[in-house]
């Protein structure tokens, strides 16, 4: 197992350390429920080292990302982020991903942990029919890089402390080359996964220890905690952002997972599985990815059947928790056409018994 740059502060803080895509990461700190609100209502941060980052470089990187990538790649602009995925050639997912561009011929791919290698593989395979020299045009830096998600209402306004760049009014899915904590050359991106605002910040592997005390220096005066995976994987949910393993994988389509809006079917753009997936735009598909809140007290769990009235079985939940904000029980299922509409009456089995729910739109938790 992989230790990131800050496993020994996440043993100094008590994490419950577990493997996960081949790193030894922290799964929870002071609880679940006590870290997520922490992301909810202040700043918690979250060590996401283990994610995968691949620069695309030369003057056919376009073209090639355009290949690669359900996105339009061409309406990004220096700076700009766009959220995308590999179609893998059958109708399914290979990873769901993030785009940098930091200039027309300069890219960066950031991928998921558990897909790192899968990912790599994909790329290099697609990439020969566009003249892309592994490690010169299409480099995996994956290794070299920390990363930490400072995420809440007040993640900027404490990193303001740390730069002179006016962090505070970047806009959301953009991205600054900066000078940050007295560190150079660090990426600073105002994305993240848990819907509570904040960012992201790369930086080499060897100034993460100096990140971090500084990260946590400046939010102290707001109470800024560790966040570890449980309380990720919690925060996405209740906002229904796709975990690619769970909501979306090798059979599902991005029409299918309510991904549409990632999924660019422009003239310019001749991209995998194009002629497929614009089939299933026209023609509808016979599910769709759906959010849904329990009514009847349970809580829901991945692989869990959803069955109609009569008891039939017509879906399986892909994501399910305790929503800690709502106090309820949500999750996602892909169901099928009569259960689109929200309001809609479906029941997840749970324990042999057949515990109402109502099918509603993402997100699941709506901030007041």
């Amino acid at each position: 197992m992989k230790n990131t740059a800050f496993i020994r502060f996440h043993i100094e803080a008590g994490a419950k350390i577990i493997p996960f895509a081949g790193y030894n990461m922290p799964v929870e700190y002071t609880g679940i429920n006590d870290e997520h609100i922490t992301v909810r209502e202040g700043i918690g941060v979250f060590d996401v080292s283990h994610m995968g980052e691949f620069w695309v470089n030369g003057p056919s990187a376009v073209k090639f990302l355009q290949h690669i990538t359900s996105n339009d790649v061409s309406a990004l602009f220096n700076g700009k982020i766009q959220y995308s995925c590999f179609p893998n050639g059958q109708g399914g997912i290979v990873d769901d991903l993030l785009v940098y561009r930091f200039d027309e011929e300069q890219y960066l791919l950031v991928v998921n942990a558990a897909n790192v290698e899968k990912d790599w593989n994909w790329c290099i395979n697609n990439s020969e029919a566009f003249g892309l020299k592994t490690g010169e045009d299409l480099i995996n830096s994956s290794d070299e890089i920390a990363q930490l998600a400072v995420q809440g209402p007040f993640a900027l306004k404490a990193m303001q402390k740390l730069t002179e760049i006016p962090v505070e009014e970047m806009g959301y899915y953009t991205f600054k080359v900066m000078e940050f904590a007295g560190i150079k050359d660090v990426i600073f991106s105002t994305t993240g996964y848990t819907g509570a605002g904040g960012c992201e910040i790369y930086v080499r592997n060897e100034d993460g220890p100096e990140l971090w005390n500084a990260v946590f220096d400046a939010g102290r005066e707001y109470n800024i905690k560790p966040i570890g995976l449980g309380a990720r994987d919690t925060l996405r949910l209740e906002m229904g952002y796709c975990l690619y393993g769970n909501d979306i994988n090798d059979n599902t389509s991005p029409i299918e997972a309510g991904l549409g809006w990632i999924t660019k079917f422009s003239d310019s753009k001749d991209f995998i599985d194009k002629d497929l997936l614009l089939k299933q735009k026209n023609e509808g598909v016979t599910r769709k990815l759906k959010g849904f809140m329990m009514i009847d007290r349970g809580i829901p769990r991945q692989h869990y059947e959803v069955v109609n009235a009569e008891g039939e079985v017509i879906g399986e939940v892909t994501s399910g928790t305790m929503s800690p904000m709502m106090k309820q029980g949500i999750g996602m299922a892909y169901l099928p056409p009569d259960c689109w509409t929200p309001g809609s009456e479906i029941f997840i089995r749970i324990r042999n018994k057949n515990l109402k729910a109502k099918v509603v739109n993402l997100p699941i938790y709506k901030r007041s």
